[in-house]
């Protein structure tokens, strides 16, 4: 059973509280008749343009001064229309200003393309993850059925902040992303991939190279059929070039059936490798133009493919050569990696992993906002994500006919078949007290992206959003928790304590918000704070809440984040 410590105990003796709750060797969760209901937390909230000063409660650490920007849906209707899914809010982007032990908060949303027609119309102007834009009443009945066969694509970039040649943009899975002002919030201009290279849209989560150098992927449908196609994006300018300008795709990849090919949202990299994971989640592309005319979104075209293998792709990414090994897994679905690199000869591939490829679309706005017993089961129904290690064996044993293990630290197995292709088996990694599962993992990603690491951090999952952070040292599997009853973290950001030779020296930034209505001086509907979360030695009885304000806003908001760091010692 673990402890759950209440919130004023927790902020008169936060950093002892922490010290005796992190000692403990596990955390057992309690099992719960009904979840608690989220639903004001999936409500639109207005942008708040101009920095406050957040009350800090605790010291934040000295050398700690920089931006977390965070980035997600925060508002879910225009006029009488109304989104159907969490993923098709409008983009509210976050700044979090941290400097000299203070703390500033201000929010806009994106000025997009799709959000300011939406706005001038007062309606759903173009359609969504999960809503199909309504009809325009001012067009003739010839002129509404002839919309049907357009399809826009929206530059509605809700999903994460990326990086590309030190400008900052939000993306999502489309063809567009939106440059952005990371210190004002301001919306920039318009980029379009397909300008630029061969693509049709791109993940909102690349990989990047120590010297900046950037990795991504995304799909082309061409007179050639879908491709899966690895892009590779310059670090540094050349002079007065625009945006994208050098970008290129290094190798492309045919899909198992090249007129249903796979949703991935991530992929995983190496220091010499990129692996893509072919997923057995398809998408119907002959749908997409069926489902429009017969008015259902592009979520109705995603199906869950039991029957399909998982197929690892790995490439080389300095030549762009394929690996001649097909690697092969029982069919699982993922979202997010945690890391990979490699060893003795080895690829090691941490992800994040569930059974069934339902999950996405359970989390439309009905069913966050439902309540008691109905929330209940569709908590039960969403398929549960745990951290996987899978072992890629580049020159498997072409005479064992038994599952291997490769690696004397990993309990994954590989065996090469008679058609020559891997199949793998994963190993946990995590222990049985978590059954709950996780997400969201994050890792000290500035110095062991790529290279072998021991620890990660995530959002445990007794709800249907994250309401636990996690971490997790992989070779001991001790899990450590922070949990709050009736506070939802964001995912975790982990910002390393300067030149310390501790890989877990260093805190964790994750926006916490509740649903509950607290009597604050104004009264507003909730709570939003950041949490830093102390593990390092050095600071291992340090814990400070920040940016206890009063003022609303949601937690659809916060959903990605990035760190812009200036220290000082």
């Amino acid at each position: 059973m673990m402890r759950v410590v209440g919130a004023s105990q927790f902020l008169r003796n936060g950093a002892a509280c922490l010290k005796k709750l992190f000692n403990r060797q596990q955390v057992y969760f309690s099992s719960q008749a009904q979840i608690e209901c989220i639903a004001p937390l999936f409500q639109t909230v207005a942008e708040t343009p101009q920095p406050v000063q957040a009350a800090v409660l605790g010291t934040i650490p000295a050398w700690i001064n920089g931006s977390l920007l965070r980035n997600g849906p925060g508002q879910f209707e225009f006029g009488d229309d109304k989104y159907n899914h969490w993923f098709d809010g409008m983009a509210l982007m976050h700044q979090f200003k941290i400097k000299n032990g203070s703390v500033t908060y201000m929010s806009k949303f994106l000025e997009s393309d799709v959000y300011n027609v939406n706005k001038s119309k007062n309606r759903i102007v173009v359609s969504e993850f999960g809503t199909l834009a309504s009809s325009d009443p001012c067009k003739s009945l010839y002129d509404r059925f002839m919309s049907k066969f357009k399809i826009d694509s929206t530059d509605n970039c809700s999903v994460n902040y990326v990086l590309y040649k030190g400008d900052y943009y939000v993306s999502t899975e489309t063809n567009f992303m939106r440059k952005v002002d990371p210190e004002t919030l301001s919306t920039l201009e318009k980029v379009d991939w397909t300008k630029f290279i061969a693509v049709n849209g791109a993940t909102a989560h690349p990989h990047y190279d120590p010297d900046g150098t950037a990795y991504n992927m995304g799909n082309s449908y061409g007179k050639q059929g879908t491709r899966y196609n690895i892009i590779k994006v310059p670090v540094q300018k050349s002079g007065t070039e625009e945006n994208l300008e050098g970008a290129q795709v290094i190798c492309s990849i045919l899909p198992q059936n090249k007129g249903k090919p796979s949703y991935y949202h991530s992929f995983g990299m190496t220091e010499n490798y990129v692996i893509f994971i072919e997923l057995p989640l398809k998408l119907n592309l002959l749908k997409i133009l069926i489902n429009q005319i017969k008015g259902k979104a592009f979520s109705d075209i995603m199906s869950w493919e039991p029957d399909l293998p998982t197929l690892f792709h790995v490439v080389n990414k300095h030549t762009g050569e394929p690996h001649p090994v097909t690697f092969c897994a029982q069919p699982f679905m993922s979202f997010h990696q945690i890391n990979a690199y490699e060893d003795q000869d080895c690829i090691v591939l941490d992800l994040c992993s569930m059974d069934g490829g339902g999950a996405i679309n359970m989390f439309s706005l009905q069913n966050l906002r439902k309540s008691g017993q109905a929330l209940t089961e569709i908590y039960q129904k969403v398929p549960k994500s745990y951290p996987h290690r899978f072992v890629l064996p580049l020159n498997a044993d072409t005479n064992s006919k038994q599952e291997t293990k490769y690696l004397n630290y990993s309990s994954a197995t590989a065996v090469r078949k008679a058609d020559g292709k891997v199949w793998c088996t994963h190993e946990k990694l995590l222990d049985d007290t978590l059954k709950y599962g996780i997400e969201f993992p994050q890792i000290n990603y500035s110095k062991y992206n790529t290279k072998k690491y021991r620890y990660y951090y995530a959002c445990g999952f007794q709800h249907l959003i994250g309401d636990s952070l996690v971490k997790v040292d992989i070779e001991t599997k001790q899990t450590k928790v922070w949990k709050e009853e009736g506070f939802y973290p964001s995912e975790p950001i982990f910002v390393p304590y300067p030149d310390s030779a501790e890989e877990d020296n260093g805190v964790i930034l994750s926006a916490v918000l509740t649903p509950h209505q607290r009597t604050m001086q104004d009264k507003l509907q909730m709570l939003h704070c950041v949490c830093l979360w102390i593990f390092g030695n050095r600071c291992s009885e340090t814990y400070s809440i920040v940016c206890r304000k009063s003022y609303k806003i949601s937690l659809s908001g916060p959903k990605r984040k990035i760190w812009r760091l200036s220290m000082s010692l």
